[in-house]
């Protein structure tokens, strides 16, 4: 009951903070492996109930939503979906001791991330439209996401950036957009490869779900740097757990 509980607590706070923030796969990923779940297993488990939280984001930001200068949104939704399923394929492979060893540090890299995404966005923005740098930013960075979805959404902030799109809207619209499409293949492939424990899963997107929409309205009320820098802190022990567990 105690394990249900944590569960649910941790996806709904994630909820919460994906609408706001981001940073809620710091929260799932390690209360799904503290509960006994096998690192791999609870990446692809957290990653199927946070879903539901990215579709609709996407589709609250539609009529804001376009694509960065050198893409289309064609072609992007088709490198969301196979870099997503590369990302994906790579996680199928790769063994629970690896990535038990190498979720610390994808953890401390995504905390990184949330930490000076404003600076970085800032330094990368404004760059000269390239078709072949916007393919292959986007693809890389589909990969990191069906692999690994901590620090996703500052990913793709920055590479709009650096891709020349200015406005921001248009800007959490696509994120939200690549989020979903990416993600949703690399569910695909996880329940394929047998990797989502659904039982849980479902519990923690129903929670996700209402922590995106209620939770949200509480979270908006604490002031945006003790949101990010708290959000940062969580990470850090997260992090700090999972090097003291190995």
């Amino acid at each position: 009951m105690f394990e249900i509980a944590l569960l649910l607590t941790a996806a709904f706070v994630a909820g919460a903070l994906n609408a706001v923030a981001g940073g809620g796969s710091f929260l799932t990923l390690p209360a799904l492996v503290f509960t006994g779940v096998p690192p791999v297993v609870a990446n692809a488990t957290g990653t199927v109930a946070l879903l539901p939280g990215y579709m609709a984001g996407a589709w609250g930001f539609r009529e804001d939503t376009a694509p960065p200068p050198g893409l289309s949104m064609r072609l992007l939704v088709v490198l969301s979906l196979i870099g997503g399923a590369a990302g994906a394929a790579l996680l199928l492979v790769t063994p629970d001791a690896t990535f038990r060893r190498v979720v610390p540090w994808l953890l401390l890299a995504a905390t990184a991330l949330f930490a000076f995404g404003p600076q970085l966005r800032r330094l990368l923005a404004g760059g000269k439209p390239s078709t072949a740098k916007a393919t292959a930013g986007v693809l890389a960075v589909a990969a990191y996401g069906g692999y690994f979805n901590g620090g996703l959404g500052i990913l793709l902030l920055a590479l709009f950036g650096l891709l020349g799109q200015t406005n921001l809207n248009a800007m959490n619209g696509l994120k939200n957009w690549v989020s979903a499409l990416l993600t949703a293949i690399a569910v695909a492939i996880y329940a394929a490869g047998g990797l989502v424990l659904w039982r849980e899963a479902l519990l923690m997107m129903v929670a996700a779900t209402l922590g995106g929409y209620g939770g949200a309205r509480v979270a908006r009320r604490i002031p945006a740097p003790w949101l990010r820098w708290g959000i940062v802190a969580t990470g850090l022990v997260m992090a700090g757990l999972f090097f003291w567990r190995q």
